[in-house]
């Protein structure tokens, strides 16, 4: 079963509790964000992901409210 997560930041103009939100590994080697996949073409072709891979949207304001924070 993978360690539990644990909640960093998320979206703080979210209104129903399932936001993009930042998370981090309990052996703090991973982060997982959660958000929006990414299904434009021309945008995915910008990313050349490899098999196996995604990628999500996610409001700047779910990462700088996180770094913000871990700068204090």
């Amino acid at each position: 079963m993978p360690a539990p997560l644990r909640k960093l930041s998320g979206d703080p103009d979210c209104k129903n509790g399932t936001c993009p939100t930042l998370w981090v590994t309990e052996d703090e080697k991973d982060y997982v964000v959660q958000g929006h996949v990414i299904t434009d073409p021309d945008r995915l072709a910008q990313l050349a992901l490899p098999d196996g891979e995604t990628a999500v949207a996610v409001p700047v304001a779910v990462l700088e409210g996180y770094f913000h924070d871990a700068q204090r």
